[in-house]
C-alpha cells in the first residue's frame, strides 16, 4: 500500500536523551521502510544529533536500508563501549527486571560526587568513548554533501546561545559538543569556544527546519516528556523534572510561536509566512514517562533493543493513526500552548 502513495516531503526533528536515544533509532528503522515518505532535513540534538548523522551519511553512499544498518551498528558499537563502564545496573536491579541504575553503587557514588566536583577537578585525561564509535560510525566527508540537510544544535558556553552546525561543518568533535553534558564532561572547544550539550538552548531546534526547508511537515520524535503527572518529591526526581522543563522549554517557544503565527495568518492580519504554514507531527511513548533519568545511561544491549522496538511499535502506531494526515493537516494541537499566555 505505502508503495502506492504519492511521496511526502518531510522533516525531522530528533530530541536527545542519552541511551533513550534508542527509542528514536527504532522510529527512524521503521520510517526508512516507508519508500513514499522523502526527507528533506534534520534538526538534532544529543543522542538525536548521532542518530541524524548517521542516518543520513548512511542514506547518501548506500540507500534507505543501509541507513538501517548503519543505525544498528553505531548502537551496536556504543553498547559495546559501555560495556566496561562501571555504571552498570545493581544485581538487585537486573534480578528484578528494572532498567534504572538508582541502586548501582558506582551510580550513586557518581552522582554525589558530581554534586562536589567538576568535570576539570576529577579530569584523567580519558577520552570520550564515544569519539572512536562516532570515528568509526560516520564518514563525516561524504555526510558533508549529502542531500539531506542537517542541523545539529550545540550550546555555546560564554554566550548561553544555540549554535547549529550544518552537513559541511560536521565532526565527531561537534556532535560530542551537542551531548556535552556538563557535569559529567569538560567542554568541547570547536574553532575557540566552548559548547554544551544543544538541549540547553534547542532540543531540538526548530527554525531552520522552517527558514531553509521546503517541506510543510515536521515529526518531532520526542524523548524528554512535555508533561509529567505528579509533583516530583525526592531530591533526584525534583532535579530529573527541572531537566525535563528546561530541555523542553526553546522547543516549546518555537512551537508556541508557530501557532502565534497560525492564527495571525488565519485572521487575516500579515503575509502568510512558512511559520504558519507548518503541520508538526510528534511519535512518542508513555514508556519514556515511567523510565528513571539514571536509565539514560544504560548502554545495555537488551535495553537499547526494547526501546528501538518500542520506537517501532510508536510509529506504526502513529502511521496507522496519522500516515494519511501527513500533507494535509497538522496532528499535533500546538494552539493549545497559546492557553494561558
Amino acid at each position: 500500500m505505502s508503495d502506492q502513495r504519492p511521496s511526502q516531503l518531510i522533516d525531522l526533528a530528533l530530541q536527545g536523551g542519552g541511551a533513550h536515544g534508542a527509542f528514536t533509532w527504532g522510529v527512524l528503522d521503521r520510517l526508512l521502510q516507508e519508500s513514499w515518505l522523502d526527507i528533506e532535513a534534520v534538526s538534532g540534538t544529543s543522542a538525536g544529533a548521532m542518530n541524524a548523522a548517521v542516518m543520513v551519511g548512511a542514506q547518501a553512499t548506500i540507500g534507505k536500508d543501509g541507513a538501517r544498518q548503519a543505525l544498528e551498528e553505531f548502537w551496536r558499537r556504543v553498547s559495546r563501549a559501555a560495556a566496561f563502564s562501571p555504571l552498570q545496573r545493581s544485581p538487585l536491579d537486573v534480578l528484578l527486571g528494572r532498567w534504572s541504575l538508582d541502586h548501582s553503587p558506582a551510580y550513586i557514588a557518581f552522582d554525589m560526587l558530581s554534586r562536589v566536583f567538576s568535570p576539570y577537578d576529577l579530569a584523567i585525561g580519558a577520552p570520550n568513548p564515544l569519539l572512536k564509535v562516532l570515528a568509526e560510525s560516520i564518514d563525516f566527508a561524504h555526510l558533508a554533501t549529502a542531500p539531506i540537510k542537517l542541523f545539529i544544535t550545540a550550546t555555546n558556553v560564554r554566550t548561553g546561545r544555540p549554535r547549529v552546525f550544518r552537513n559541511d561543518e560536521l565532526s565527531s568533535e561537534v556532535l560530542l559538543a551537542s551531548a556535552c553534558l556538563p557535569a559529567m564532561f569538560q567542554a568541547v572547544e570547536i574553532d575557540g569556544e566552548a559548547y554544551w550539550d544543544g538541549g540547553y538552548s534547542g532540543n531540538p531546534t526548530m527554525t531552520p527546519l522552517v527558514q531553509e526547508c521546503q517541506s510543510d511537515d515536521t515529526i518531532l520524535v520526542a524523548i524528554n516528556p512535555v508533561e509529567r503527572p505528579g509533583i516530583p518529591r525526592s531530591a533526584r526526581d525534583i532535579l530529573n523534572r527541572l531537566n525535563e522543563v528546561s530541555f523542553n522549554a526553546v522547543l516549546l517557544k518555537e512551537l508556541r510561536m508557530m501557532a502565534l503565527l497560525r492564527k495571525v495568518a488565519s485572521s487575516g492580519d500579515g503575509e502568510v509566512a512558512h511559520w504558519s504554514r507548518m503541520r508538526v507531527h510528534m511519535i512518542r511513548s508513555e514508556m519514556m514517562v515511567e523510565l528513571g533519568s539514571s536509565s539514560k545511561l544504560n548502554a545495555e544491549w537488551a535495553f537499547l533493543c526494547l526501546l528501538r522496538d518500542e520506537g517501532r511499535r510508536a510509529t506504526d502506531a502513529f502511521l496507522a493513526t496519522h500516515g494519511q494526515d501527513l500533507g494535509r493537516r497538522s496532528t499535533l494541537d500546538i494552539d493549545r500552548l497559546l492557553e494561558g499566555v
